[in-house]
């Protein structure tokens, strides 16, 4: 993931974290959910209860660094394999379940992967049935914050009926990726499919799940924003976990 990379670069989306900060929180991340899974645990761990969970001994070492990483992503793989997705373990979304984990940490991974490739200032696209998974999740993870978290910043995502739609222009029509978001009184709703809204987004799907993560800024040239763009940046502003 590293090689060849300036591991001191500051990360353009994430610009308190160095390349090599973002491949220690990725690695962090990976170990910590195989421990959670392979442990069957009930609670959260604490990070200093996660074997190796703080990064290579040696800092500043691309190829340490790397073979770090692999290895955390061959120990998440082999845990969440061994346990199956009903098995149940700790989670903090009321899904506790090891299928929970397993597409938490795949869009975990598309999004930093991401960071790490514009960083590097390399193309990247997602496979369209992951890019469309990680739209419907993040939706999914903020109606849920909205109702379990009610001093998140997104409580102000509640309105008199406001709506964003997102277009992706590049996928068959078998895959139906377009979503309709509405926000409403009583919270934020969402669902798949064609609809007229005040705002839409439109453009590749890779495109439109990036920016719709705050990875891509909507004037970017493949994107296209059609209506109330200064809702769609509420949102943006809005709908974040930090």
């Amino acid at each position: 993931m590293t090689s060849g990379a300036d591991l001191s670069a500051t990360v353009p989306t994430c610009p308190d974290w160095t390349l090599e900060q973002l491949v220690l929180h990725m690695g962090g991340a990976l170990r910590w959910v195989g421990t959670l899974v392979r442990t069957r645990a009930q609670e959260n761990i604490p990070d200093e209860q996660v074997p190796r969970g703080d990064g290579p001994e040696k800092r500043g070492d691309a190829a340490e660094l790397d073979a770090w990483l692999a290895e955390a992503g061959e120990m998440v793989v082999g845990a969440l394999r061994e346990a199956g997705p009903d098995t149940e373990v700790w989670s903090w979304a009321g899904d506790p379940t090891v299928g929970f984990w397993a597409r938490r940490m795949t869009h975990e991974i598309t999004v930093h992967r991401a960071d790490a490739t514009l960083t590097a200032g390399l193309p990247y696209e997602v496979a369209p049935d992951i890019a469309a998974d990680a739209i419907d999740e993040w939706l999914a993870l903020v109606e849920l914050a909205q109702r379990a978290y009610p001093e998140w910043a997104g409580k102000g995502l509640r309105g008199p009926g406001r709506s964003i739609h997102l277009h992706a222009t590049d996928t068959p029509s078998d895959l139906n990726a377009e979503w309709v978001v509405e926000l409403t009184e009583d919270g934020v709703s969402s669902r798949r499919g064609h609809e007229k809204a005040e705002v839409a987004l439109r453009g590749p799907l890779t495109s439109v799940l990036l920016a719709f993560y705050r990875r891509l800024p909507l004037d970017r040239p493949e994107l296209e924003v059609l209506g109330e763009r200064g809702l769609l940046e509420f949102w943006l502003q809005r709908a974040s976990f930090g």
